[in-house]
Parts: structure tokens; C-alpha cells; sequence
């Protein structure tokens, strides 16, 4: 039996449209022309996250902006090893690396709007590092009491209900989005454990309140959004 022309069309694969194509690469374009240097620095976060850093998307784990995120991993228990080994908790090395990890975020950040390689994997692995030295910093100023104890407790309580509630809520399906306080309270934070490092201790405390407060007020948000989804959840299963 002849074929027909539908029996063809079901066998041969479809041709891809040349106008499609061009239309996509010119989006592409005209996204790169938008990347001005607010976007660019990360001062103008407006509109949607990147869709592949959505919840749904494959890890590609394999990113220039991932490889500055493992190097900034890798360089922590350098940092470590270092401050730790002081006599004071003051030497410059581990000041210097300190600063050096805390930078480079902004760096990841730049090599991925640039280059367009956003990931799952990355917006997962960049608050973890950020979250991590956060944690060996306060060690530091813990063991040689380089800013008071109490608020130091009160800023690793806080990191570490969330490395732990960040992967129970993947598991069950809620995503936690980045907040602004959450975001806005990094740079305070890590200021001050890096002026603590280097002896400026009333400037380190005056940041680490300013740091706490919004560190403390973006976990209230956090609750609101995940109580939010749970309320959704449950009135889809009804």
C-alpha cells in the first residue's frame, strides 16, 4: 500500500522553522542589549527569577558561575585552618580569604547573567557557601571572642534552622524563595565578622545587630510563604 501523505507526516521528523529560529536568537539579543549595568551588578533584581533556576529544572551542575561556587567552597576550610590556628583570630590571611570568598559572590552572580548559565544546581549551591562561611566566621569570633557570644548564637540558631528546614521543605515540595531581608542582611553580616577579624570591633557590632535584625525578620517571611504553600497544598487535595 502507497503511503499517504499523512503516513509521512507522522514518520518523518518536523522540519524546524528558519523564521522561529531567527525570532529566538534575536529575543536572545535583545535580552543581552537589556543587560545594563544595574542588572548586571545585581542591584536591579525586578522581574521573574530565570526559569532554569526553578524548582522543576535539571541541576547543570556543569557552569562557570558553579566552578566560582566551588572554588569559594573549597577556599572555607582554608579559612579554617588559618584563623584558627592565631594566636588572636586576627592574622591577615585568614582576613584576607574571608574577604576574598565573600567578594567572589558577587562574581558568580555577574558570570551568570553574563553568560546566561543559570542553574538549579546554582541557586541551591550559592546561599549554601554564603550560609556555610557565614557559620565558620562566627566559629572564629566564637572561640576568640571577637563579638558577644549572644549574638553570635542568635545568627548560627538562624543559619542553621535554615540549612536544615532548606532541604525538608525541597523534599516536600515548598520552594523558598530569596527575600530582600534575606538578601540585604548578607552584606552586614559578613562585614562584620571581617572587621572582627581585622580588630574593628565596634564597627562589627554595630553591623552584626543591623545583620541580625534582618536576618531574624527574612526567617519570619520565610515562615509566612511556607505556612502560605502548606494553606495551597491542602486546598488542592480537598
Amino acid at each position: 500500500m502507497a503511503d499517504t501523505p499523512v503516513d509521512r507526516a507522522r514518520r518523518e521528523p518536523p522540519t524546524p522553522d528558519p523564521d522561529a529560529t531567527t525570532l529566538g536568537q534575536a529575543a536572545q539579543a535583545a535580552e543581552k542589549a537589556r543587560l545594563t549595568f544595574r542588572r548586571l551588578a545585581g542591584l536591579d533584581r525586578s522581574g521573574p527569577p530565570p526559569p532554569e533556576t526553578l524548582r522543576d529544572q535539571p541541576w547543570n551542575v556543569a557552569t562557570i558561575p558553579n566552578a566560582i561556587g566551588f572554588v569559594r567552597l573549597a577556599l572555607i576550610p582554608v579559612f579554617l585552618v588559618l584563623a584558627l590556628s592565631s594566636d588572636s583570630g586576627t592574622d591577615a590571611w585568614p582576613a584576607v580569604i574571608f574577604a576574598v570568598i565573600s567578594w567572589s559572590d558577587y562574581f558568580d552572580g555577574i558570570a551568570a547573567r553574563l553568560t546566561g548559565q543559570y542553574s538549579r544546581f546554582g541557586a541551591l549551591l550559592d546561599p549554601f557557601v554564603d550560609r556555610l562561611l557565614v557559620v565558620s566566621g562566627v566559629v572564629v569570633c566564637w572561640y576568640f571572642e571577637l563579638l558577644p557570644r549572644w549574638a553570635i548564637a542568635l545568627l548560627v540558631l538562624r543559619e542553621v534552622l535554615l540549612l536544615v528546614a532548606g532541604p525538608l521543605a525541597l523534599r516536600r515540595g515548598y520552594e523558598m524563595k530569596i527575600t530582600w531581608p534575606g538578601r540585604a542582611a548578607v552584606w552586614p553580616t559578613m562585614s562584620a565578622i571581617f572587621f572582627a577579624l581585622v580588630g574593628l570591633a565596634t564597627l562589627a557590632e554595630v553591623l552584626l545587630y543591623i545583620g541580625l535584625l534582618l536576618a531574624w525578620y527574612a526567617v519570619v517571611l520565610y515562615v509566612r510563604d511556607g505556612l502560605a504553600q502548606l494553606r495551597a497544598a491542602r486546598g488542592e487535595t480537598r
